[in-house]
């Protein structure tokens, strides 16, 4: 046996089923049609036997490239006002960046003193036991 899934029957269900045919499904089916129907007049105008295949190369190119340089138009604002507010902020934060470098090259120095006092018992170790191989080494050797 299957189970049966409840089906809402709901005004809002309903309501939601319409707008996803009339907003989502048709538009989409409408573009995709539009799209085929430009490739399909550009295709014969193109290979016809006089067609400018150069032209539409270069309108083809055109296209292509309009959204690259849209983007790269808005990267370029973006840019522009982070560099804004870097020169901003640059221009406010001198005294308190000098005081939290200072704060850093004190942290600097405690940390690699707790470093170098974490590392030298093992660094004396192998020390340790690289002096007792080379003794052995001496003895065995003639």
């Amino acid at each position: 046996m299957k189970a049966q899934l409840p089906h809402p029957e709901h005004y809002s269900y309903l309501l939601h089923r319409k707008q996803r045919t009339t907003q989502i499904i048709l538009p989409v089916v409408i573009a995709a049609l539009l799209m085929i129907a430009l490739i399909v007049l550009i295709s014969l105008v193109t290979f016809n036997s006089n067609g400018d295949v150069g032209r539409w190369a270069a309108i083809s190119t055109i296209w292509i490239i309009i959204p690259t340089m849209l983007a790269g138009l808005i990267l370029l604002a973006i840019l522009v006002g982070l560099i804004y507010l870097m020169a901003l902020a640059l221009s406010a934060l001198p005294t308190y960046t000098g005081i939290a470098q200072d704060y850093v090259y004190k942290a600097k120095a405690y940390i690699i003193r707790v470093a170098d006092m974490a590392a030298k018992p093992i660094i004396a170790v192998d020390g340790f036991i690289e002096n007792i191989k080379a003794f052995f080494e001496r003895i065995t050797t003639p």
